[in-house]
């Protein structure tokens, strides 16, 4: 029996995929996963067991919608016993808690999945795929890979391989007690293993040729948390420790410790020689690719960290292999959210909406209501101020509203690439206008520092001014005949509540009435 779908990996992107699959009943699927159990990546990482996805059970709603964009770790379900904040309060999780959450949610969904059944090869013949795990042997029309990056990267440093990893260095701070250690690469793995080894090392140091980026200025929350930060004090205030920014040239055994030859990028020497006793490889993950044969072998991207994908998260060369999950933030890395559970949920949601209209003739879920300012206000309005799928997964997904004769539809949470190139025309609705509905940041965001009292900022609640806010505010795009027209930012506003009749309502309907009318909006 050929499959319809053939899922690799019961990750928490996995698990949600097949959520929906079971909960539609349509199609044939299964899961296949190489451990006993789902959620295998939480029970090593991150090494120091603590999570960055916040974790906040007390928001002052009891809405659903609401509540999951202070929650960054459950994914999509009708049942409130499966959301993450009922397990734990802590605000930054234990990653045990993140293993037993994804276990219960796969039971009680009743995902398909084949535990230890590790996935050796994947191939493909005329249409249908051949996926293999050792003598056992599958047949599917499309492959959904959400693998996530499991393969540690290991950068052209000569002398690299001897370096202690992050997945196997040892976590035990005693093990350090009075060494001199070099942690290289700037990420989170990097500093919580900095901040795991403060108190036993004499000096740490940490390096590497990208300047140290803080989340909450970019607002990506794959850069520096500021729950890993505290190892900056210590170099700020010459405790000891110190951040390089420049390449590491070479690592040499020297003695019972190793020689770095160090090119600064922005100190006085151009190369140094320093000496540890010990250095340790933080240099973050990619996509393993080695299950592949030459028939299916997708294209990679980005330093070939990622597969390359159209924006229905399909291969670029590979027709009917679909990717999912933390793999899939090459269609917006580092601009958004698809990284982490907390974006890439939706995006999954999107992908088996993706997958429905392709497979299936199914149309993109929509809602009905008449073509008429006020009324397609309304809904503009009451989804901005609710929704958390714009929210987490800002300019990257939107809600389109479609207008065709006295006819308006409303659908929720699309890819906007997926608008711009193939849209969600219906035989029975044929439009030719479309208005684009994004939650995002003002241009240069992550140029301004948010703790600077002399930069000046844009007044909250100001009509006319929105289009320079730096904050996160709804932007409406008007499309007519495939082309954009106008764009509509309503103010910022520190409480997230879009609407105030006359800063935000009024604004908005006059300029869907000025666009309806075919004004230039």
């Amino acid at each position: 029996m050929t499959l319809d779908y053939l899922i690799i990996g019961a990750g928490p992107a996995g698990l949600q995929l097949a959520a929906l699959l079971e909960a539609d009943g349509k199609r044939d699927y299964l899961v296949l996963e190489g451990a006993d159990g789902p959620g295998a990546f939480f029970a090593t990482y991150p090494r120091h067991r603590q999570l960055i996805s916040i974790n906040k059970p007390h928001t002052g709603t009891d809405d659903p919608e609401l509540n999951l964009r202070l929650d960054w770790n459950s994914l999509l379900t009708d049942d409130p016993a499966l959301l993450f904040t009922q397990y734990t309060e802590r605000y930054f999780p234990d990653a045990e808690v993140m293993v037993r959450y994804l276990a219960d949610y796969a039971a009680k969904t009743g995902a398909k999945v084949s535990y230890g059944t590790r996935v050796t090869r994947v191939s493909k013949q005329d249409d249908v795929f051949t996926v293999e795990a050792g003598d056992q042997r599958w047949t599917a029309r499309a492959v959904i890979v959400a693998t996530g990056v499991s393969k540690t990267y290991e950068p052209d440093i000569p002398g690299f391989e001897l370096t202690e990893g992050y997945d196997v260095m040892s976590v035990d701070p005693r093990d350090y007690l009075d060494q001199k250690v070099l942690i290289i690469g700037k990420g989170n793995s990097a500093f919580e293993t900095a901040e795991n080894l403060m108190e036993t090392t004499t000096l740490i140091h940490v390096a590497g040729p990208s300047p140290v980026r803080m989340a909450w200025r970019t607002h990506y929350v794959g850069h520096l948390r500021a729950v890993n930060n505290n190892f900056l004090d210590t170099y700020q205030l010459k405790s000891a420790n110190a951040i390089l920014d420049g390449t590491v040239k070479s690592i040499e055994r020297d003695g019972t410790g190793y020689k770095v030859t160090f090119s600064f990028s922005r100190a006085n020497e151009v190369v140094k020689e320093l000496h540890y006793d010990r250095v340790l490889a933080c240099t973050g993950f990619r996509f393993d690719a080695s299950i592949f044969d030459a028939s299916v072998r997708p294209r990679l991207a980005i330093s070939d960290r990622f597969p390359a994908q159209t924006e229905e998260w399909e291969s670029v060369n590979i027709p009917g292999l679909f990717f999912a999950g933390t793999i899939s933030q090459e269609r917006d890395f580092k601009k958004s959210t698809s990284g982490f559970v907390h974006g890439f949920r939706y995006a999954v949601r999107a992908l088996h909406r993706i997958l429905s209209r392709r497979y299936d003739a199914a149309d993109w879920p929509s809602t009905s209501l008449v073509a008429e300012p006020a009324a397609m206000t309304a809904a503009v309005i009451a989804r901005v101020n609710r929704s958390s799928a714009l929210w987490q997964q800002f300019g990257f997904l939107a809600d389109v509203l479609t207008v065709a004769g006295g006819e308006a539809r409303y659908h929720e949470e699309v890819p906007v690439a997926y608008v711009d190139s193939i849209g969600l025309r219906t035989a029975e609705h044929d439009y030719d206008q479309a208005f684009v509905i994004t939650l995002e940041y003002g241009p240069d965001h992550d140029q301004v520092d948010p703790f600077d009292i002399t930069v000046a900022r844009v007044a909250q609640d100001v009509v006319g001014q929105a289009h320079d806010a730096a904050y996160l505010h709804p932007v409406v795009r008007y499309h007519r005949a495939g082309r954009l027209i106008s764009t509509h930012h309503l103010a910022e506003n520190l409480e997230n509540q879009w609407d105030r009749p006359e800063v935000h309502v009024r604004p908005l309907q006059e300029f869907l009435r000025r666009c309806l009318r075919g004004a230039e909006g």
